[in-house]
Order: structure tokens, then C-alpha cells, then sequence
């Protein structure tokens, strides 16, 4: 009896733990004697913890898609940890990336990477690929296709220019020594070449400028009918299309506002022009780490031949691996200022529709404001008529008390009388209606 004692008393504890776990959600605390009988539902529990852990980081993984240089691309969901690693961006940028800074408008430049937000685009771009948040939205497809698109085109076309680059290798090989070489006109077209996040940035912005022409041109075309309606009658539907015309446009005025402030930003500060130079930045580091010698300079010359533009009249000139490391920012200002010129235009194009809108209004206001001394003309006369009236009034007011006259006793007075106040009344209204015109109360 003294040993079942124990075993009578652990099935009482197994029983009653299994019937808090039933009421509760919870797993209690086991002792280590137990652990070894109730293993399997301790493993049940922990593969439970771990499946709603795996359930928390996918609720907070986002939608990707990459592009490398060549084009090619793939979807993927990661958290947000897992780019900040890859990418080496602080987690603020990632911040303006999200919803909160959906209208914002910003290019930033980091050590490893570029931050592009604009609009509905929102991209981390390094020197060697392209992250894009959100890929399957409407907006940003045209923007993916886009960039499918030219980036096939340039890997076809370096494909087909191997060897005029092997030419191009060969003549580089006599600048390791410093050495002044001239620049051959059949090589214009490679130095014509854009960076890769250049490259990006631009289609970007060619995808946000032709969508906001495309929303300005629409908003046109919506607002000079409805202003018209409104010039010729003015009514309360007429005022509800023009308020609601007005309030889009200067919405999307405020956002050709901040690509252009970010765009103007960026030209006025060559610093951070020079920090968005990130495949100049990825081959510097590249050569400090690895390449020595020789042999390090000629490839880091080969490379950094990409990034250099020269129009045909530099081609001709003379030039030294020395200048390679200068901070050119020039293929960067071009770019910038041919989007900053064409968002300009467009702003310049919403400015005219509320110059229009403005002018419109005034012209309602005139209109309104000449009913207004219309109907106060019109008040001043009917005042002047009761003036009249009000005197024939008094006069036959008079008449009416019972007060001894000796015109009572006339006969046939009656007639002339009322006539004679009638003409007297008429006379008064003319006199203080041309006093009125005289002092110019009243338009002629």
C-alpha cells in the first residue's frame, strides 16, 4: 500500500494538469521527473510555437522583385531586416518606403545604395540590382515592363559590341602606365553608356513624368468645358464641378511640385550627385580590396571607361587614368535636368489651368457683383417710388381726419383733387430719380 501511494498521487497530478490544459491555452510548468513520460505532447507544443512564429515574420514580410543588370528578374517576400542586410540602408530609409511617405518624393544616396521614392515607384537600387517594392500594383507595372525592357535591350547590345570593347580593352592596356592616349571616335557609343542605377533612375523617371503629362493632359481636357458651363451659368452644380476641379489640381500641382523640389535639390548639391555614383563607388572599393598592380589598373580602367561620357567634341581629346577619379557628375546633371525641364513644363502647364481657373472666377465675380448693382439700382428706384407714393398718402391721410374745411362743401372736387395729388406725387418721383442719375446713384 505504502508504494502505490506515490503512483496514485502522479496520476492525480497528470490528470489534473491535463485538465487545466483543456480549460487554459496555455502549457504548464513540468517537473523534471516528468519531462520523460510526457515528451511527445512537449514536442507538440513546441512545434505549435514555432509554426505561429513562422506565421508572425510572414505576416510582416513584404512583396519583392529583383532586376540584375542583365534583366532578368524574380518575385520573392522577404522582411524588411532581410533587405536592410543586402541593401546596407539604415531602417529609417526602409520607413520611406512605406505607406506613411506614399506622397513624398525623395532620392536618396547612400553608401551602397539609392533610395527611390517617387510617386508609386519605391526601389533600392545598388550597382548591381534593382529591389522594387510592391511590383504588382497597376501603377508600377508599366514601370516594370519598362525596365525589362531596356535592360534586355542593353545586355543585346553590349552582347553585340564585344568586340569593338576588346579593341577598346587593347588600346586601354598602354594607359596602366599614365600615359596620355587619345580616345577613338568608335568607342563614343560605349561611353555614351549610362551607369546601371542611372539607368534605372532614369526609366523611373521617364515613367513618372509620362504619367503625370498623361494626369495634367486629362485634367485639361476635363476643366476648360466645365469652366466655360460655368462662365456662361453660374449655378450651384456649375460651382460644385469647379470646387472639385479646383482641389484635384491642386493636388497633383503638389505632386509635380515634389519630384521637381527633389530633382532641383539634387542639382544644387554636387555632393550628393557624386554619392549616387554607385558603380564608380562599387569599382573604387572593388580595386582597394582585391586588385593590385598592373593588372588591377587596366580592368578598373576597362570599368570606369563606362562611366565617363564624352560628347564628339571631347572625343578627340586627350585624356589620363588620373581623371578617372575626379567627381564628374555631368552624365548625372543632364539626366536630372532633362526630367527637371520636362516637370517644369508640366508644372508650368497646371499653373495656366488655375490662371484660367482664376480668371474664370473673377469673370463670375464681375458678373456677380454687376447683378449685385443691378438689383441695388432697382432698390433705389422702388425707394424713390414709395417716397412718391408715401407724399399722396399723407396728403389724402389728411383729408381723411375729420377736421373742418371749407373744401368738404365743393362739389365735384373730388376728381381734380385726387388728380392733382397724383400729379404732384409724379412730379416729386421725377425729380428725385434725375437728383439720383445727376449724382451718378443710378446708371443711365
Amino acid at each position: 500500500m505504502g508504494k502505490k501511494n506515490p503512483f496514485l498521487f502522479r496520476r492525480s497530478n497528470s490528470s489534473s494538469t491535463t485538465r487545466r490544459r483543456k480549460k487554459g491555452g496555455e502549457s504548464p510548468l513540468l517537473m523534471p521527473e516528468q519531462s520523460a513520460p510526457s515528451s511527445p505532447n512537449n514536442e507538440a507544443v513546441s512545434t505549435s510555437k514555432t509554426v505561429v512564429k513562422v506565421k508572425k515574420k510572414a505576416a510582416g514580410a513584404r512583396l519583392w522583385m529583383r532586376f540584375d543588370r542583365s534583366g532578368e528578374s524574380e518575385v520573392f517576400e522577404c522582411d524588411k531586416s532581410v533587405i536592410i542586410k543586402r541593401a546596407g540602408i539604415p531602417a529609417r530609409d526602409l520607413r520611406i518606403l512605406g505607406p506613411v511617405f506614399s506622397n513624398s518624393s525623395n532620392i536618396l544616396a547612400r553608401e551602397r545604395a539609392m533610395v527611390v521614392n517617387l510617386e508609386y515607384i519605391k526601389a533600392i537600387v545598388t550597382a548591381e540590382e534593382v529591389l522594387l517594392l510592391d511590383p504588382l500594383r497597376q501603377e508600377v507595372l508599366p514601370f516594370v515592363d519598362q525596365l525589362r525592357q531596356q535592360l534586355s535591350h542593353k545586355t543585346n547590345s553590349s552582347i553585340s559590341g564585344n568586340r569593338p570593347l576588346a579593341l577598346r580593352d587593347t588600346e586601354s592596356n598602354l594607359s596602366a602606365s599614365g600615359r596620355w592616349i587619345p580616345v577613338p571616335e568608335t568607342s563614343e557609343s560605349l561611353q555614351d553608356e549610362l551607369p546601371f542605377e542611372f539607368q534605372v533612375l532614369e526609366v523611373a523617371l521617364e515613367v513618372v513624368c509620362t504619367y503625370l503629362d498623361s494626369s495634367v493632359a486629362d485634367l485639361e481636357r476635363d476643366a476648360y468645358p466645365v469652366l466655360d458651363e460655368l462662365a456662361k451659368n453660374v449655378s450651384t452644380k456649375n460651382l460644385e464641378r469647379v470646387r472639385s476641379l479646383k482641389s484635384n489640381l491642386t493636388r497633383l500641382l503638389a505632386r509635380v511640385q515634389k519630384v521637381r523640389d527633389e530633382l532641383e535639390h539634387l542639382l544644387d548639391d554636387d555632393e550628393d550627385m557624386t554619392q549616387l555614383y554607385l558603380t564608380r563607388k562599387w569599382l573604387q572599393n572593388q580595386q582597394n580590396e582585391g586588385l593590385s598592380g598592373g593588372v588591377g589598373s587596366i580592368s578598373f580602367n576597362n570599368g570606369a571607361h563606362h562611366l565617363r561620357r564624352l560628347s564628339s567634341v571631347k572625343s578627340g581629346s586627350m585624356m589620363t587614368s588620373a581623371n578617372l577619379y575626379d567627381d564628374d557628375v555631368e552624365d548625372l546633371e543632364m539626366l536630372l535636368e532633362a526630367y527637371f525641364m520636362q516637370l517644369d513644363g508640366t508644372r508650368n502647364k497646371i499653373l495656366s489651368v488655375r490662371e484660367y481657373i482664376d480668371d474664370t472666377e473673377d469673370y463670375v465675380n464681375i458678373q456677380l457683383d454687376n447683378q449685385r448693382n443691378e438689383l441695388i439700382q432697382l432698390q433705389l428706384t422702388l425707394t424713390i417710388a414709395s417716397f412718391a407714393i408715401a407724399f399722396e398718402t399723407l396728403v389724402a391721410g389728411l383729408f381723411g381726419m375729420n377736421i373742418p374745411c371749407d373744401l368738404y362743401y365743393i362739389n365735384g372736387i373730388f376728381e381734380p383733387f385726387v388728380a392733382g395729388i397724383t400729379v404732384a406725387s409724379i412730379m416729386l418721383f421725377m425729380i428725385v430719380l434725375g437728383y439720383a442719375r445727376w449724382k451718378k446713384l443710378l446708371g443711365s
